[in-house]
């Protein structure tokens, strides 16, 4: 599938660029299996939560479940159940995906629902609370994605918890990955996470949530707290 230009998150980057911390993600884990979704949902007031599927979910534009997010989609869908778990991509179930064709491939090789969107994120937020009517606001959602500008952006204009993971697949494994979207990936992720003032500065000034109170408090990280998280970050460049 070829995606078209994200014409929300270019008219979004003004907005970014006054306010760079709304590219700040409440969580920064390695991947999906890392998150205690029960956390969220017992102490976060979170009732549904959204994944990213390129470098999420599966490898770029491919549908069968990358192994390292197994055991994060299963543990997600014990806590939530499998209406209130879903895939938010800026490919499957937008205007690129004429007739849902591919969010009917990834449907039912994932076992989950693709939300339809016609605008992607960072905008999209009317379609998907349609899609959860057991959400009464949008603080009850959890974001989750490899993205900055899209994944979390769309997260944090909205007030979602948002979970930010290292993408699945580099090198020769993410050939198939759309080209600018992995520049604008590098780009955006040394801005946030390398050793700057600017970075330090922008994670400094991150988003609070409506229940959440941060990591000391409620850990949502499974991972160990001892991994080098940014230097695996800096490997994936």
């Amino acid at each position: 599938m070829v995606q078209s230009v994200n014409m929300k998150a270019l008219t979004t980057l003004a907005s970014v660029v006054r306010r760079p911390y709304l590219m700040a993600p409440h969580v920064f884990v390695p991947n999906i299996s890392d998150v205690n979704y029960q956390a969220l949902r017992d102490h976060c007031g979170i009732k549904a939560v959204m994944f990213d599927k390129d470098n999420t979910l599966t490898a770029p534009y491919e549908n069968s479940l990358h192994p390292l997010a197994k055991f994060g989609l299963q543990s997600a869908l014990d806590t939530f159940g499998r209406d209130n778990v879903a895939i938010l991509s800026n490919s499957a179930g937008t205007n690129d995906d004429p007739g849902f064709v591919d969010g009917k491939e990834i449907e039912e090789a994932l076992g989950i629902a693709v939300i339809k969107h016609s605008e992607k994120k960072p905008g999209g937020l009317n379609e998907v609370m349609d899609h959860f009517p057991n959400v009464d606001d949008a603080s009850q959602l959890c974001m989750v994605g490899d993205r900055l500008l899209t994944d979390i952006v769309f997260g944090n204009l909205h007030g979602m918890l948002t979970v930010h993971i290292l993408p699945l697949c580099s090198g020769k494994d993410n050939k198939k990955d759309n080209k600018v979207a992995n520049v604008v990936r590098v780009v955006e992720n040394k801005i946030m996470y390398a050793d700057w003032w600017g970075g330090r500065k922008i994670r400094s000034y991150t988003l609070g949530h409506k229940v959440w109170k941060g990591e000391d408090e409620c850990p949502l990280v499974l991972a160990d707290e001892n991994e080098p998280l940014l230097g695996d970050l800096k490997r994936k460049d």
